[in-house]
């Protein structure tokens, strides 16, 4: 049965729902990991972040895929339409460029990192979990999306952003 009080919500508010909806999954992701990162280090807690992206970004694929009525193959512009309705979108300020069979999604402004630069905690090293995440995310919109880091933390290339992604659409056999 549906939350009965969205139903009274304006358009305005339901969006203004949504971004904080995107903050609260987005600071529950932060406590669960900060957790284990106190309690048994951080390389314990990168095992388990690894861990939960790689089902999540499945989960929340499909999910998406399946909202938005794409295709199995859904190419670069199916991808650029999911990930603009991922939790991230909501949060985070980013970019995303489609030049022939290639897109570049650039994380402009990280809340993640925002919010450890404000504790005074070191940085989060999301590079191996951010692969995880942008490859699973990729093929389960599309099984012939590559993707690749271009600049990413601890092994940032690119100053201008948080982090960027290239993602290459291979030529189909079938």
């Amino acid at each position: 049965m549906p939350n009965q009080a969205l139903e009274h919500l304006d358009k305005e508010q339901l969006i203004q729902l949504i971004e904080l909806y995107s903050k609260n999954w987005l600071a529950m992701d932060g406590v669960w990991f900060q957790s284990v990162e106190r309690k048994f280090g951080m390389e314990e807690a990168m095992i388990h972040d690894e861990n939960a992206w790689e089902r999540f970004t499945v989960i929340e694929a499909r999910k998406i895929k399946a909202f938005l009525q794409l295709p199995d193959r859904s190419g670069l512009e199916g991808l650029a339409k999911a990930l603009r309705f991922r939790f991230y979108a909501n949060i985070n300020r980013d970019e995303i460029v489609i030049e022939g069979d290639t897109l570049t999604y650039r994380t402009l402004d990280c809340r993640v990192q925002n919010a450890r630069k404000r504790k005074g905690m070191p940085f989060h090293p999301c590079k191996s979990v951010g692969i995880i995440e942008y490859s699973g995310f990729a093929r389960e919109i599309d099984d012939r999306i590559a993707c690749e880091v271009l600049s990413c933390y601890p092994d940032i290339t690119d100053e201008s952003c948080c982090c960027a992604w290239k993602f290459t659409l291979a030529s189909s056999q079938d």
